[in-house]
């Protein structure tokens, strides 16, 4: 059994009623980490190219960090993987909470899972045995029902990641949800947990403890790495994600109306952001161990009726709901948030699918008559929730939206597609490249338009050098863009939060992943190991036909045409020239994105090579 790992992997046949279980080469782990990174191979190695994702052939997976669950600082993460239904390209969601650590604890590294059962099931993970059992009084719960239900029928130390009603709908922007609010949302993969009847993964672990090469000196490092913690680690610790809202709407990070206006047109974002929030807060809210708990749990709503406890709405969930939408009733951002949280809907994608709709209501694309007598208008929040809890049913209007942009301006015509903000079909989060170029790197990531991709792991605080980006200054951007995009593929694969990287020195990931495996890395091999980890998730796409040629930015994003007003007036870039920058410097080829057969080779990838090049 290598140390940091279980050295287990549990298979799952739903169409045979089958588990089996697989001891890996210790290669695997090493080449590779956890979470996308393992994912990524696996799949890569059992899937066959092109196939529906929503078909029983489709596999995803559960997969940890390398040092999830360990006493590594910032280490609670675990990742979906799978194709993704929205876009068509590999795709991956991640989340926090303790859902990751405890399926260490019950006994695996990962779960795959392939086929469809003919009924509504959940798999429970006992101690290191799995068992498909019958989900049918489940089925059509709410995830918080769901989790309270598995909690009364199998103990309250069990813990569980689930769909809600919109991934058994198959809403392709539907999220699977752990701990009533911490959600696996982008890519779409809930929709394939709905394809499968399967309704949750619950996992109850007696071990408790992971495996390290050297345990007394991983909790020295905890300790060390505890006195050191810096960056605006104060502001996570007292705000969380909120407490950037209303700088980034003034300094033109956050997109407002669509993409399409400024902080002129939304001036008031004081009222959903920092000490706004915090106002409506009832009390902290932690993922497994984290000494810095940016979460939170809110008071009860008064205008809006939500119940005491609801998770607190992290940044891009105001965003979404809120600057997209020219929406300052910060209670209704709040409610759209529980609803779904409850559903099971990734809230990036649903609150900028409602913005698009507003647009595309104020611009007569669609009237009342459409939209089931609600007037979706800016600002108008009674709207925008009601409207969100159609999406979240599939009912009316709602099930024109409930698929996300792309779909909703495809059924909607009449050149609603004009108003769609979306690559490859998933919606752009909440960060303008305008503003920071680097998100232009990280929205060409292989899961298109992600913000916690690419080039967005790399902070000042790390201590490795990312030179910021401007448009009239872009030397070097590709080399230094490629080593920013390597890391932050290393930090998800072992199972860190992003936030948390950013408070700590880099000299703390490799001393952590050291302690924890005894495989002696250097920074440059962990560097590596994200490089392989890149080009097998775009290998993936190339396999499946998705070319950078397809991943097409919308205007808005890269400044065609250019906002009018606010601090990014006047402001676009090249986004054909970053591409081809970025890609040459990764070894790809720099119109389609397809990793040379000598970059492949250079890192081990024979197979992949073979598969791409014969």
């Amino acid at each position: 059994m290598p140390s940091g790992y279980l050295g287990k992997i549990l298979f799952v046949d739903l169409s045979a009623g089958r588990t089996s279980v697989e001891t890996p080469d210790e290669k695997l782990y090493r080449d590779f980490f956890g979470g996308y990174g393992l994912g990524a191979r696996v799949i890569f190695s059992r899937q066959r190219a092109k196939i529906d994702p929503l078909s029983p052939e489709a596999m995803f997976g559960f997969v940890t960090g390398s040092l999830t669950g360990t006493p590594a600082l910032f280490a609670s993460r675990y990742v979906v993987v799978g194709k993704s239904p929205l876009t068509g390209t590999w795709g991956d969601a991640n989340s926090g909470g303790d859902f990751g650590p405890h399926l260490k604890f019950a006994g695996f590294d990962a779960v795959f899972i392939s086929g469809a059962s003919e009924k509504p099931i959940y798999l429970l993970i006992d101690n290191g045995k799995a068992e498909i059992r019958d989900a049918s009084k489940l089925w059509g719960k709410d995830t918080i029902e769901t989790e309270k239900a598995l909690q009364a029928e199998l103990g309250k130390d069990i813990r569980t990641a689930c769909i809600g009603p919109a991934g058994e709908k198959m809403s392709l922007i539907a999220a699977i949800i752990n701990n009533e609010g911490r959600a696996a949302a982008r890519s779409g993969l809930a929709a394939v947990m709905g394809s499968k009847k399967l309704k949750a993964i619950a996992v109850k672990g007696g071990q408790k403890k992971v495996p390290l090469a050297d345990e007394a000196g991983m909790r020295s490092a905890r300790q060390n790495y505890l006195q050191q913690l810096g960056g605006n680690v104060d502001n996570f610790r007292n705000f969380g994600t909120c407490g950037g809202m209303a700088t980034l709407v003034s300094i033109g990070d956050a997109p407002v109306k669509n993409w399409s206006g400024s902080v002129v047109d939304f001036p008031n974002a004081a009222a959903i952001s920092d000490k706004s929030v915090i106002n409506l807060q009832l009390r902290k809210y932690g993922c497994w161990q984290c000494p810095v708990a940016c979460g939170g749990l809110m008071k009860a709503g008064s205008q809006y009726k939500y119940p005491e406890g609801v998770h607190k709405p992290e940044y891009e969930t105001l965003a979404a709901f809120g600057s997209m939408c020219l929406n300052d009733n910060l209670e209704s951002i709040i409610k759209c948030n529980e609803i779904c949280n409850r559903y099971g809907l990734d809230t990036i994608s649903t609150g900028c699918t409602i913005a698009f709709a507003i647009e595309c209501f104020e611009n007569g694309i669609i009237t009342a008559k459409d939209t089931d007598g609600i007037e979706l208008r800016w600002g108008n929040h009674q709207a925008i929730v009601a409207m969100t809890e159609k999406l979240a049913k599939r009912e009316g209007f709602g099930a024109v939206l409930a698929d996300g942009e792309k779909k909703a301006a495809e059924r909607i015509g009449k050149g609603a597609e004009k108003f769609a903000v979306h690559i490859l079909g998933q919606e752009v989060p909440m960060h303008d490249p305008k503003r920071f170029l680097h998100y232009a790197i990280a929205y060409l990531d292989s899961t298109p338009a992600r913000h916690t991709q690419g080039s967005y792991g790399f902070r000042p605080t790390s201590g490795l050098e990312y030179p910021p980006y401007d448009k009239d200054s872009l030397v070097g951007r590709g080399p230094a863009a490629k080593m920013g995009s390597d890391f932050s593929h290393a930090i998800s694969s072992l199972g860190f939060c992003i936030f948390g990287i950013g408070f700590m020195p880099a000299s703390a990931v490799v001393d952590f992943v050291n302690l924890a495996t005894g495989w002696g890395m250097s920074l440059e091999d962990i560097l590596k190991a994200g490089d392989r980890i890149a080009n097998i998730r775009q290998a993936f796409n190339i396999r499946e036909g998705v070319t950078a040629d397809m991943h097409k930015f919308p205007g808005r994003v890269y400044g065609n045409p250019p906002l009018a007003t606010g601090s990014t007036a006047g402001r676009s870039f090249d986004i054909d020239a970053v591409r081809r920058d970025y890609f040459t410097a990764r070894g790809w080829d720099p119109e389609t994105g397809k990793p040379s057969k000598e970059k492949l080779l250079e890192l081990g990838l024979d197979d992949v090579a073979k598969a791409l090049w014969g």
